[in-house]
Parts: C-alpha cells; structure tokens; sequence
C-alpha cells in the first residue's frame, strides 16, 4: 500500500466515522461512493464494489461499536427497540453480506443507489411532537419494528453497510422514535447488523486487510469524536445535515450509474 492510498483511506474513514458518531449511522452511505470513487480519481489505487462493501462493512462494525460506547451513559437508548430490531437485522445482514457475492458490481451499486433514494424520500417525511421523551414513555410497533429491521439488514448487507441510513429514517417516520434517542439507539443496532454484514463478507472472502486496517484505525479516532459532538448539536440541525449528506450520495451514485 502506497502512502497516498494510506492516507486517502485515512481520512475517508476519518470524515465517515465522524459523522457516523455524530448522526447515528454506521459511515456506509459517505464512504461507500467516497471509497469507490476518490482512491481511482486521486490515481492512489482502485477497489471494486465487491471490496468496498467488505471494507465498508469492517468499518461500520468499529464506527458504530465506538460511538455506542460514548453514547450508553446519556440513558438514551431504547433497549427494547435494539433487542426487536437487532435481532431481525443480523439474520438480514448476515444473509445479504454473503449472498452479495452471487451479484455482479453493478447490481452492487444498484443496490446502494436504490437504498440511498428511499432514504432520501423518507428524510423528508413530515416528523413532529416526538421530542425530548424519556426512554420508558416511548413505544413502538413490534412487528413493523422487525419487518423493517429484517428487510434493512438484507438489502443494506449486500452493499456492507449497517443499514442505519435506512433504520434513521424509519425510526423518525415510521416508528416516531425522538431523534436523539433514534440517533443512539441506531448506533447500536447498525453495530448489530455490522456483525452479520462482516462475517458474510468475510466467509464471501471480500474483506481487504491492510484498507480495512487504515478505516478501523480511523473509525475508533472519529466516531467517539462525532458523537459528543451530536450532544451540543440541535436535533432539527442533526437531521437537516443527514438529509443533505443522503441527498447529495444518491444524486451522486445514480449519475455515475447512468452514465456508464
């Protein structure tokens, strides 16, 4: 590995893994395009889809390991919903992790592109009166909860993500969870369905070492950073920058798909 793509990956992982901490999601819908895209533009290296969703799954897993733990002090996350959600969404990613390696790149990207648009529509679904609650006076549906938890972790396995770009969304909409409760609690059912995502890679053999390296170093440096970060930030900001950050990766996954 060259020192450029050393660095490259570095700070990938680093601006990923950051905003994974600070907005509740595991880093896949940045990285993945950053990962496939900047390394061949820069001219430092070249990955294909198949090893971008390995690496991606690898770094989610320590992203979101690392932002949960700074998080588990505040009381913020509904144990509950992680025990329904999480359960749902290893058995999914576990399978889409694997079974990634029956598609060609190009669905790959598809898959991504089709994930990022319905999060991207469901970000700006009116939420209102869901603010500042406790824990133990917030409910949710179980089974929508699960359903949508075993559907997330398939598809989003497939490209190596967690699925929290998908599972943020669903919470603040469908499941009306308080964004700040939903922001900890996706951290650590992302981390959850990292687990599946990582062991279907790896029995896919689709995990690279030393990139994979470089982004846990960076993951476990920035998402604790991220995360305390989220706590001095006003909900309504929070989820203003994830809208953008989703719309801008769709717009900008689907063109490069188009255009090929």
């Amino acid at each position: 590995m060259t020192i450029g793509l050393l660095i490259t990956l570095f700070l990938i992982g680093f601006v990923g893994s950051f905003l994974s901490g600070m907005l509740g999601i595991g880093g896949a819908i940045i990285n993945y395009p950053m990962l496939l895209f900047i390394p061949a533009l820069l001219g430092v290296g070249a990955f294909t889809a198949h090893e971008v969703s390995g690496m991606i799954a690898v770094q989610v897993f320590f992203a979101t390991l690392a932002g949960a733990y700074v998080l588990r002090k505040q009381k913020i996350i509904h144990l509950k919903l992680v025990a329904y959600m999480g359960t749902a969404i290893i058995i999914g990613s576990f399978a889409g992790g694997y079974g990634g390696m029956l598609l060609s790149g190009k669905i790959v990207n598809l898959v991504y592109a089709i994930l990022a648009t319905i999060a991207a529509v469901m970000m700006f679904i009116p939420k209102k009166g869901m603010e500042e609650r406790p824990v133990e006076e917030v409910t949710f549906n179980r089974m929508i909860a699960v359903i949508a938890a075993l559907v997330v972790g398939t598809a989003s396995g497939i490209v190596g993500a967690g699925g929290a770009f998908l599972l943020v969304p669903v919470m603040l909409s469908v499941l009306k969870i308080p964004t700040r409760m939903t922001i900890a609690t996706s951290l650590a059912i992302t981390f959850i369905s990292s687990i599946g995502a990582v062991g279907g890679k790896l029995m896919a053999d689709h995990i690279l070492l030393q990139p994979s390296l470089v982004l846990i170093v960076a993951s476990l440096l920035a998402a604790p950073l991220g995360s305390k970060v989220s706590r001095l930030m006003n909900p309504r900001m929070l989820q203003a920058v994830l809208s953008v950050l989703i719309v801008g990766t769709t717009v900008k996954i689907w063109s490069d798909i188009l255009m090929k």
